[in-house]
C-alpha cells in the first residue's frame, strides 16, 4: 500500500462511465461483456485514476457531488485487479475494496473507444515508471555493497609525466619548379653585383711569379693601361695595336723592353 506522507497525483479523468453487476465466474474462460445487461447499466457517473506511491486507484464518483461509489487500488498491472473481456475493448472487470478489506467484482464500460484506450494507457505508464523506479533502486543498492575502485596513491608511490619531450618532425624543404632543393644563402655572406658594361677605366694589374706571367683580364675601348710584370728578357706579349680613342698615347720609357706600348 502507499505509505503516509507521499502525495497523491491524478492520471486520469473520463466523465462518463458505466456500471454493471456481473455474474459469478464459473470456469477459468475469461468474462464476456455480452453476458451483461449493457442496455440497462447499474450505476453511471465519473471515473478518476489517481497514484500514490507506487499504488494506483480506480475511483468511481458521482458526476455532480463527486462522492465516492467505489475504489478498486491497483498495485500490479496487468493483474486481478482490472481484467479484460474477451469480446470487447470497452469493458473490463475490476475487484473494488471497501475500508474493512472486503472485496467485489464489477464491470464498468466505455461508451467511446478513446476514453477505454487512454484508462489502459494510464495504468501502463504509471507501472512502467514504477517498474523503472525499482530498477534504479536495486541498481544503486547493488553499487554500494559492491567493491568499490581505489584510485588512490599507496604509500611511497610516484608519477612521472612527460611533458614537451615529443619527437620533432622533420620539415620538408620546399622544392623548386625541377624537383631539386634550393641551396640556402651562405650565413652573413653578401651577392657582389655583376660588373657593369658601362664603365670607363678599368686598370688592371696582374701580379705573376717566377715562371708565370699576368693576364689582361678586361679591356675597354675609351681609356685602359695595363701594367704586366714579368721575369726580365721574357716577352711573352706581341704588339697589340692601340685601340681607337681621341686621347693621346701614354709615352714609355725607352730603355725599359718590358713596356708594352698600348
Amino acid at each position: 500500500m502507499a505509505a503516509e506522507g507521499e502525495y497523491e497525483s491524478i492520471l486520469c479523468v473520463k466523465p462518463d462511465v458505466h456500471v454493471y453487476r456481473i455474474p459469478p465466474r464459473a470456469s477459468n474462460r475469461a468474462y464476456r461483456a455480452a453476458d451483461w445487461k449493457l442496455d440497462a447499466p447499474d450505476w453511471s457517473g465519473r471515473m478518476r485514476i489517481t497514484a500514490k506511491g507506487k499504488v494506483a486507484y480506480i475511483k468511481l464518483e458521482d458526476k455532480i457531488s463527486g462522492e465516492l461509489f467505489a475504489q478498486a487500488p491497483v498495485e500490479e498491472y496487468p493483474g486481478v485487479t482490472v481484467e479484460t473481456v474477451s469480446d470487447s475493448s470497452r469493458y473490463f472487470v475490476l475487484r473494488i475494496q471497501d475500508d474493512n478489506g472486503r472485496s467485489a467484482f464489477i464491470g464498468v464500460g466505455f461508451g467511446d473507444r478513446g476514453d477505454a484506450f487512454d484508462f489502459n494507457v494510464s495504468l501502463q505508464d504509471h507501472f512502467k515508471w514504477v517498474k523503472q523506479e525499482i530498477e534504479l533502486c536495486k541498481s544503486s543498492q547493488l553499487g554500494d555493497s559492491g567493491p568499490k575502485l581505489d584510485l588512490g596513491f599507496k604509500e611511497g608511490q610516484t608519477i612521472t609525466l612527460n611533458i614537451g619531450q615529443g619527437r620533432k618532425r622533420d620539415k620538408p624543404r620546399p622544392l623548386s619548379s625541377g624537383g631539386f632543393g634550393l641551396l640556402p644563402p651562405p650565413p652573413g655572406g653578401k651577392i657582389a653585383p655583376p660588373p657593369s658594361s658601362g664603365s670607363s677605366n678599368h686598370n688592371i694589374v696582374p701580379q705573376t711569379g717566377d715562371t708565370a706571367t699576368g693576364c689582361l683580364l678586361e679591356l675597354d675601348s675609351s681609356n685602359c693601361n695595363t701594367v704586366v710584370q714579368s721575369n726580365p728578357g721574357s716577352d711573352v706579349w706581341g704588339d697589340f695595336s692601340a685601340p681607337a680613342s681621341s686621347g693621346p698615347t701614354p709615352s714609355q720609357p725607352q730603355n725599359s723592353p718590358d713596356w708594352i706600348q698600348f
